[in-house]
């Protein structure tokens, strides 16, 4: 039996997304915690990213350093998916950007568009990634990465139809890295919309001049 987001979930999507507004919060839940008061774990672990990144920690780092052996652990697995994926880059920021998107985590859809920037989309690109699957200008393929994405949310599965045309190009180890990267930043979407954590004030500037805030 083939089974296939039906008409009615997709009506669904629509509502939900159509209709919420942008998590936001003004000031965060659990705020970013300060150096000084780093346990040697969170030292070891964001002393490392600083020193490979050449820039300051970020909001999402530095808040969970208040569980540093939550970081360490979850790090490990980020790592995988960020910089070890069997995906292609681009098509991993597709993925992220529209995860993202769909949970309107602000955040997460900042820090992507500028990675999914370098990585080689384009400003309409990211722009089509909020109109989903559907939207004129994509090939067949990325619009297939996009509708993975609105199944995996809204039915926690990915149809037949989806699942033959990934496999069309990508492996098995490709369909599962693509499983576990929209798993990955639907995790991080709750947690960054649940706990606050706010955007980095250069980031915010630099998005509203390229006018791709979420």
């Amino acid at each position: 039996m083939l089974y296939s987001i039906t008409e009615k979930k997709n009506d669904q999507l629509k509502r939900r997304i159509g209709s919420q507004e942008p998590i936001r919060l003004s000031e965060p839940r659990i705020p970013p915690q300060d150096e000084s008061e780093w346990d040697e774990d969170a030292k070891i672990l964001l002393g490392r990213w600083r020193e490979i990144n050449k820039r300051p920690i970020l909001n999402i780092n530095a808040t969970l350093a208040r569980h540093s052996k939550l970081l360490k652990r979850w790090s490990v697995f980020s790592n995988h998916v960020l910089f070890k994926s069997s995906l292609p880059v681009r098509d991993r920021e597709i993925l992220i950007l529209r995860i993202g998107w769909l949970c309107r985590a602000k955040y997460e859809w900042g820090q992507h568009v500028i990675i999914g920037k370098i990585a080689g989309l384009k400003n309409e690109e990211i722009k089509r990634i909020q109109e989903g699957p559907d939207a004129k200008g994509w090939n067949s393929f990325d619009a297939t990465l996009v509708r993975a994405v609105d199944e995996l949310y809204i039915d926690a599965f990915i149809s037949d139809a989806t699942w033959e045309k990934l496999t069309e190009h990508y492996n098995t180890k490709q369909i599962m890295d693509l499983i576990f990267t929209v798993g990955q930043y639907n995790l991080v979407s709750m947690t960054l919309n649940t706990l606050g954590v706010q955007l980095e004030k250069e980031l915010e500037e630099k998005l509203k001049k390229l006018n791709l805030n979420l």
